[in-house]
């Protein structure tokens, strides 16, 4: 058995820096034909001559044909000379709230969103898609569901502008898709296959802590529901997310499960575990490609029914399902 995929896209994608740059970046564009970079460096990516700089050091990284699809930090202070001035050179950008995550330290306060409107609505009328990571500062379990009213109020605010709920992970998120037409959302592969139980219930995993944290069976399995039948305002989003060993199994355990290497076969191996495996190309390419606009360049990708054994690391980074089989595998002819 087999199947063939063409221009797998991964929409929500971090490659880090420096020497963990070097060792990601190859992997993601080994089988991808394009990811949506994440910001949130050190410092986050808030000038044109940041964007350029990170895009460069990406594509001097890596061997394959790949296109980084770039994104900025949010920031209220944005100007419209300034937007137009990136507007070519970004697929998006991306807003945080301060704090909530790797990183973001510098991100929004939500305390006020009409402090946020100059720019979205800048951003609305020259057409730049939003990224979020919706989450508020309440009880860790509860924190995406409460930021659904962020996520109504700005649906409501700017119909115009394209906002894309990014790694949801709960029922409540996946109701809004089908109740506000400019909303739409990134999946990752470990919230369709986890829950807090799997990270937390047992001995702790730390390699499968991530932010937002897994949550319930009942969200999984409305997750399950919208990934498998690829509604068309889904799309694959990795949010693979790699830690030095040191960082991941500590007492300060940083957050990010890495998936990057493995995403498309284990997708492969879940799509046809429940009967879906036509919709697969749907959800990693297809979706992404009219929800965004975008022509990616072509790279076929063929997946095949053969077990293939995740290494225990890449570098010094753990993948999910390191040392484990899974049934399907990346054909290399």
């Amino acid at each position: 058995m087999s199947i063939e995929i063409n221009s797998p896209l991964d929409m929500h994608l971090h490659l880090r820096q420096d020497k963990m740059l070097k060792v990601v970046a190859p992997l993601s564009a080994k089988y991808f034909a394009g990811g949506l970079i994440m910001p949130n460096l050190i410092p986050p990516i808030t000038s044109l001559e940041m964007v350029k700089e990170y895009k460069k050091e990406i594509l001097e990284s890596i061997d394959e044909e790949f296109v980084p699809y770039m994104t900025l930090f949010f920031k209220d202070s944005y100007d419209e000379e300034f937007l137009k001035s990136i507007k070519d050179e970004v697929l998006a950008i991306k807003l945080y709230p301060s704090g909530i995550t790797t990183n973001s330290e510098g991100g929004a306060n939500l305390q006020d969103l009409t402090s946020l409107y100059p720019v979205l609505k800048l951003m609305s009328e020259l057409q730049i898609p939003l990224c979020v990571h919706g989450e508020s500062e309440g009880f860790v379990m509860d924190r995406e569901k409460e930021f659904v009213e962020v996520y109504e109020n700005l649906a409501k605010t700017f119909p115009k502008l394209k906002i894309i709920m990014e790694h949801i992970t709960t029922k409540n998120s996946v109701e809004l898709l089908d109740k506000f037409e400019n909303l739409y959302a990134t999946i990752t592969l470990h919230h369709l296959l986890i829950t807090l139980d799997d990270v937390a219930g047992g001995f702790l995993k730390p390699h499968l802590f991530c932010k937002p944290i897994a949550k319930r069976p009942e969200d999984r399995a409305a997750l399950l529901e919208v990934a498998l039948k690829a509604h068309p305002k889904v799309m694959f989003g990795s949010d693979s997310a790699p830690h030095p060993l040191h960082a991941k199994e500590s007492c300060g355990c940083a957050a990010g499960v890495f998936t990057a290497p493995i995403a498309l076969q284990a997708l492969a191996q879940l799509f046809e575990k429940k009967g879906y495996l036509e919709n697969l190309e749907s959800f990693v390419s297809l979706n992404a490609q009219k929800i965004y606009n975008i022509t990616p360049i072509e790279k076929r990708i063929k997946l095949i029914k053969k077990e293939f054994k995740v290494p225990e690391k890449y570098g010094d980074v753990v993948p999910m399902f390191a040392g484990k089989t899974l049934s399907w595998s990346i054909s290399e002819e």
